[in-house]
């Protein structure tokens, strides 16, 4: 795939996780898929907080959705923090038989949103 084509991808990519981030993960969190997206027992205040900080950074993608170079820290950023988070998440659910259905939910949708953005970020992109 050529880069030019990479990029109106990228660019298709951030908008529909920053969407996905605002509007998606609480509705999945809340109301759609509580068990695979939450973890038990509740805990309000955590995933008030967790919705706060990916409504944030969804706000973020979509505004460098219009110019993704000019954003690839925070890609990069969203790529890694990713990453981290799901890996944490995975050791935290194979420890715990009450949270295996995170590892079909938001574990691997955060390792999906980080291999797509680093599959469509240029590879010469500054903050890699």
């Amino acid at each position: 795939m050529e880069e030019q084509q990479k990029l109106q991808y990228l660019k298709t990519a951030l908008l529909v996780f920053g969407i996905v981030f605002v509007v998606g993960v609480p509705a999945m969190m809340m109301w759609v898929w509580p068990s695979g997206w939450s973890w038990t027992p509740r805990q309000p205040e955590y995933e008030q907080m967790i919705m706060g900080i990916y409504a944030t950074l969804g706000v973020f993608l979509i505004r460098a959705a219009k110019n993704p170079l000019a954003h690839a820290s925070l890609i990069w950023f969203t790529i890694w923090s990713s990453i981290v988070h799901a890996g944490i998440m995975l050791a935290q659910a194979l420890a715990d038989h009450s949270e295996h259905a995170n590892m079909i939910g938001d574990i691997p949708a955060l390792f999906l949103v980080a291999a797509v953005l680093w599959f469509l970020m240029p590879k010469n992109s500054p903050a890699q």
